[in-house]
């Protein structure tokens, strides 16, 4: 099972930006954590992260043939990027969404996912957890559609 895990805008400044909101772990620690869930878990996963929309978009689709299942934390892409969700579309992969924070609880602008409109689950709020969280339910939902 290969699995490409997408990062967005500025969450390769985890650890500097908002600690408060995103916590104090950076991104290396993150990337650990998605690695180390992937080995326990008997997947091969590729970490991907990007400032640019058009790259993630690029990255989606060349997820086509190669993976089995994406999860994307689109960061800021969230509430804008049609490109993102119609590359998600165009791809057809399971993809998990998840969010650091609970965007939910945030400005009213946050509260539209475009990229979620393509995934089978969410996550937000649970941190870097919400990772391995993610991750473990796409292995399920891989193995069982």
């Amino acid at each position: 099972m290969n699995i490409l895990v997408i990062n967005g805008p500025n969450l390769n400044l985890l650890g500097i930006r908002e600690p408060d909101l995103y916590g104090r772990q950076d991104y290396a620690a993150l990337v650990s954590l998605v690695e180390e869930t992937c080995r326990q878990a008997g997947m091969d996963v590729e970490v991907f992260q990007s400032n640019h929309e058009g790259a993630i978009v690029d990255k989606i689709q060349e997820a086509l043939g190669k993976f089995d299942g994406i999860v994307i934390n689109p960061a800021a892409y969230t509430h804008t990027s049609v490109a993102i969700l119609d590359a998600l579309k165009a791809v057809a992969l399971p993809a998990v969404e998840v969010h650091i924070s609970d965007v939910s609880q945030r400005e009213d602008f946050r509260q539209i996912s475009y990229a979620g409109m393509a995934c089978v689950k969410t996550y937000m709020g649970l941190g870097l957890e919400g990772y391995r969280q993610a991750l473990l339910y796409l292995k399920e939902y891989l193995q069982t559609h």
